[in-house]
């Protein structure tokens, strides 16, 4: 279905007479859909996955593997790190665009036993902890910091703790590959029938604008269910150009999307056809992560004026959400000869060395005086531990004083930057779709990416936030639309 045009409804006089009837219908296999079809069913509901693709995962099976949890989880308390639900709930609020805060607090409540939820399935997140600065745990260590949780002004409000949980796989998204291959496990026990290679087309409702079943595709062949609810689960937008132009055009043709193929937006257009509310559709998650390794966080960013614009141990999302809305969408990140190590993820490529300050102003045109300037203001404070232009915090503050200097490029078009979207239906805290005056949609629900919770800035994103919220509010959603 091409750009953003939205799927023709289907009537409830359309359904054939023997058209096979379930209590709940979920579309697509990623993290949400899985985890809402196994509560469901666990509910004792007849539940139908469809899936598109040939196999389960979506995007989630190519995620880094972390899931957002705190509160005081098992890992957590065996690493010495104290955590409680208020704190976890501040800085989530704290980061939200606009925060729903039943939501949140929902979902900081219940970190904990969605935690042992998550092990039940037949893993155990190491009990270990990562503190260096880095994307993702280079091994199987169980936590580490993916947010601002250390970073001012988010410290001075919430107390900082690590809730990056990652699966003790090493590698970016075999933990992930892990978690779905035992939900499809747990799926396929629990009675769920799943359909691959087969995608809903339409919505099926009946006069009084309930949606009350589903039609179906898979390669020539067409059909339709009955169903008394509906989950929408099946990604974002971030592969439909149209949408993505419509709504994010920050994600444009210099970036590299990260989604699958099915990340087309049929899940949202699906909800938005029978009057599901869109929100936060113009909030994307960019990044070119300019470390590990965690000692170029010691060194400064400055724009083509050679100003410092944002504390630079920020996490990664957070840094690149400023360099954008730099002149020209650029950036440098500036080091002295003492801190130049070789980049582990090389996303932002080292432009050159320059022996003098003078002469790297000139060969990154920046206007003379401004980053000698810059420069010296940093090294003078940094050398006492303090930054009072952005409170950058002293473990991550050294004088850049020894030369030569280099200069790693950050720039929109130089740097790798990814993303994807964070926008999608307006929902309940059990997932049901509502309309834009806040009325429900009976017997219409989404998860994950098709919704929008409680991942909706781009500045304020954690890692794991995504497998955290999707995961856990597809299982609300599943238990909710099973109990209808």
């Amino acid at each position: 279905m091409p750009g953003t045009d939205l799927p023709d409804v289907r009537s409830e006089a359309d359904l054939p007479t023997d058209a096979p009837s379930y209590d709940v219908v979920v579309i697509g296999f990623g993290i949400a859909g899985g985890c809402a079809a196994l509560e469901a069913a666990d509910a004792g509901a007849r539940v139908l996955l469809l899936e598109r693709a040939a196999v389960h995962g979506g995007t989630s099976a190519l995620s880094g593997g972390h899931f957002y949890l705190g509160g005081g989880t098992p890992v957590q308390v065996a690493t010495g790190h104290d955590d409680a639900v208020e704190e976890m709930e501040t800085y989530l609020t704290l980061t939200s665009k606009e925060p729903e805060r039943e939501k949140i607090h929902a979902y900081c409540a219940g970190s904990v036993e969605h935690f042992g939820w998550l092990e039940s399935l037949g893993f155990e997140f190491e009990r270990s902890f990562y503190p260096e600065k880095a994307v993702i745990q280079p091994g199987t260590q169980g936590l580490m910091f993916t947010g601002n949780e250390k970073v001012w002004p988010f410290l001075d409000h919430a107390r900082p703790a690590p809730r990056g949980h990652k699966v003790p796989v090493a590698g970016d998204t075999d933990g992930t590959k892990l978690v779905m291959d035992l939900i499809r496990d747990r799926v396929e026990e629990a009675g769920v029938e799943v359909r691959y290679e087969t995608g809903a087309t339409q919505l099926v409702t009946s006069p009084s604008g309930s949606v009350v079943g589903v039609c179906w595709k898979s390669f020539d062949e067409v059909g339709a269910v009955r169903t008394r609810s509906v989950i929408l689960a099946a990604g974002g937008f971030v592969m439909n150009a149209d949408m993505v132009a419509a709504h994010t055009p920050a994600l444009g043709s210099k970036l590299f999307t990260l989604g699958s193929t099915y990340d087309d937006g049929l899940g949202i257009r699906l909800g938005a056809s029978v009057g599901g509310e869109l929100k936060h559709m113009d909030e994307p998650f960019i990044t070119a992560p300019f470390y590990p390794p965690s000692i170029l966080v010691k060194g400064l960013l400055v724009n083509r004026l050679g100003q410092r614009f944002v504390a630079e141990d920020s996490y990664h999302a957070r840094t690149s959400y400023h360099v954008l809305r730099q002149p020209e969408q650029a950036a440098y990140l500036i080091v002295d000869s003492a801190h130049l190590e070789e980049q582990r993820m090389s996303l932002c490529p080292l432009i050159d060395g320059w022996e003098t300050v003078e002469e790297m102003e000139t060969g990154l045109g920046i206007p003379s005086g401004a980053l000698v300037s810059t420069l010296a203001r940093y090294n003078d404070h940094a050398a006492r531990g303090e930054d009072p232009d952005f409170r950058k915090q002293p473990e991550w503050l050294a004088p850049q004083d020894q030369g030569p200097w280099g200069a790693y490029d950050l720039t929109l078009g130089k740097a790798l930057y990814a993303g994807f979207t964070l926008g999608g239906l307006r929902t309940t805290v059990d997932g049901e779709v509502q309309r834009a005056d806040g009325s429900v949609i009976d017997g219409l629900y989404a998860a994950g990416a098709c919704a929008s919770n409680i991942a909706q800035d781009g500045a304020g994103y954690c890692s794991g936030t995504q497998l955290g919220e999707g995961s856990f509010f597809g299982r609300r959603a599943g238990r909710h639309a099973a109990g209808r």
